[in-house]
């Protein structure tokens, strides 16, 4: 029987003023799945069984680690990402939960997200990781289309994934979930009926994500053989900026590049990668980006592969690989990056930025400065990694 273990929610931000200690966000992942999909590159694994309690011990013993590395923090959200964490058993994820709460202090509001593929079997489990303290879920959708869920890989039919986001919805005050498009041969009207069936079943944050092919996926191979053709650049961008008018329509603005919220609804976990704050990985192939108790910054990973970082954990306390050391230019650089990708954009007031270099954009209003943040107009986010690589040569 799982400890009810529910935390309120309040206002983004407001979890910063409830404590002077240094705020942290923790993510903790879990590298299995049923399936590897084809456009997938995160670090997944499928296999065929899973010791449950050795991987509580683990995650038990690394954020020790953490804890005694990095002194006292406060924690103002976790997010167990993966691979597919809903097979977890609801039992790890509260024993998480209970961990970090031995060391770091955890906000009131906390926000505490799951990702969760929408098969029936994991649906069902909804209640049991509620009590085990989640208050938010995440649901890998990725389409609402039967004939592409096949074409990319997934387990579960449209009907399954309807079926999972209303039991979400009455289970979580929080629900987000996937979607995948500019697909091969996908049209505009294609999309939109798509996209206006999906908005139906929106409880306030969405996640919209061009279909991008990645190295060492199953969809470059076929790509790279000619079996896979990409859709043409020029429509994707007309797709990009019709969603962007319906999210808005809906009142769900983009608040980052693919992310879509109602306004409060924003995901406090991600928001702190792209603030550039501090947050803790934990699990293999996690990483995270730390500040130390004197001051100095360091980019963290772990050992991607499951069985090496279990085995260094069980022998050294941690699956951590060396720190990387990140000087003022990196950390700057990495701001940036971070930054332009916000609809807020970044605070460079006290940056030494060549405006003049930039002159150019900012007169065709791609670049916009207004009270010491610079950003990047919307209309122009299709072309955000171009703008981002002039901004960074301008430093």
């Amino acid at each position: 029987m799982l400890n009810t273990l529910i935390l309120p929610l309040a206002p983004v931000n407001s979890w910063l003023i409830n404590s002077s200690m240094k705020p942290i966000a923790v993510y903790i992942h879990w590298p299995y799945c049923r399936k590897k999909c084809p456009y997938c590159d995160f670090n997944s694994h499928v296999t065929d069984s899973v010791d449950h309690d050795a991987w509580r011990v683990a995650y038990t013993k690394e954020i020790e680690y953490y804890a005694n590395l990095l002194g006292a923090r406060h924690v103002t959200s976790i997010f167990f990402g993966g691979g597919t964490p809903s097979l977890m058993q609801p039992q790890t994820v509260q024993h998480v939960i209970e961990t970090l709460s031995k060391y770091w202090s955890i906000d009131d509001a906390c926000e505490i997200t799951l990702e969760a593929n929408p098969t029936s079997i994991e649906a069902d489990k909804f209640s049991s990781f509620h009590a085990a303290g989640v208050n938010r879920v995440s649901v890998g959708i990725q389409s609402l289309r039967d004939e592409q869920l096949q074409f990319l890989g997934r387990e579960h039919s449209a009907n399954e994934a309807l079926s999972a986001l209303e039991i979400a919805n009455t289970i979580f005050d929080r629900v987000s979930f996937d979607l995948i498009y500019a697909r091969p041969d996908q049209t505009l009207d294609m999309w939109r009926d798509e996209l206006d069936e999906a908005l139906q079943y929106a409880k306030g944050h969405m996640s919209l994500y061009q279909l991008t092919i990645e190295d060492g996926t199953q969809f470059k191979t076929l790509r790279d053989s000619g079996r896979l053709v990409e859709l043409d650049g020029d429509l994707a961008g007309d797709m990009y900026l019709m969603t962007t008018d319906m999210m808005a329509a809906a009142k769900m603005s983009a608040y980052e590049i693919s992310n879509y919220a109602v306004k409060g609804q924003e995901s406090r976990h991600n928001l702190t990668y792209w603030r550039y704050q501090d947050y803790v990985g934990i699990g293999p192939g996690a990483h995270g980006r730390i500040t130390m108790q004197n001051g100095a910054k360091y980019a963290t990973r772990t050992h991607k592969a499951p069985n090496i970082w279990m085995q260094n954990v069980m022998d050294c306390g941690h699956g951590a690989k060396p720190f990387d050391d990140l000087d003022v230019k990196t950390q700057l650089e990495e701001r940036l990056m971070m930054g332009l990708r916000l609809g807020e954009g970044v605070d460079v007031q006290n940056v030494n930025i060549n405006f003049d270099a930039l002159r150019p954009m900012m007169d065709n209003q791609i670049l916009k400065y207004n009270d010491g943040r610079l950003f990047v107009s919307r209309q122009h986010w299709p072309i955000l990694d171009s703008v981002i690589a002039k901004v960074l040569m301008a430093l």
